[in-house]
């Protein structure tokens, strides 16, 4: 399985912010402006909390299958296969995601003397911080669930997984 690349992640938030604020702008030309749902912080945020709850339970069983605690519940490791590649395409989402509301977020940024769209703003830059947050447990994520030794797939399927 291939690392996240933050360029990716980066090329998709900017090309989704870019193509956004373009269609923010003509669709503002046509009289009105989709809005940003109150919904889009949290469920980024929500999305940031499980996948972060994840990596913390997942390097805590890890940590205690190496020191070989008595009782120790050890990790699938195709449940921590599965658990990267939520990771991963949760980040991708989320940097999709967070560009599109920050793209409409720099748009609104000219008229905050609305209150309707001051309000949008502070939502659609609420959705960023909440997609990067996502990103970094992504990436959290992937970093519990890492191989050592640089073994990613030449052991996949034998054993478990070691951080």
């Amino acid at each position: 399985m291939t690392q996240l690349r933050i360029r990716v992640l980066a090329g998709v938030f900017v090309v989704a912010g870019v193509l956004s604020w373009g269609g923010a702008r003509l669709w503002d030309s046509l009289g009105t402006l989709p809005s940003v749902p109150l919904a889009a912080p949290i469920v980024l945020a929500a999305i940031a909390v499980v996948l972060a709850a994840t990596a913390l339970s997942l390097r805590s069983r890890l940590r205690a299958q190496r020191e070989r605690r008595p009782g120790a519940k050890g990790v699938d490791p195709l449940m921590a296969a599965r658990a990267v590649v939520f990771g991963h395409a949760s980040a991708l989402v989320a940097a999709l995601v967070a560009g599109m509301y920050g793209g409409t977020g720099v748009f609104l940024l000219g008229s905050l003397d609305v209150p309707a769209r001051r309000d949008q703003a502070y939502y659609a830059g609420a959705s960023v911080v909440a997609g990067i947050a996502v990103i970094a447990a992504a990436f959290f994520l992937e970093r519990v669930c890492k191989l050592p030794d640089g073994r990613d797939d030449e052991n996949q399927g034998h054993g478990t997984a070691h951080a």
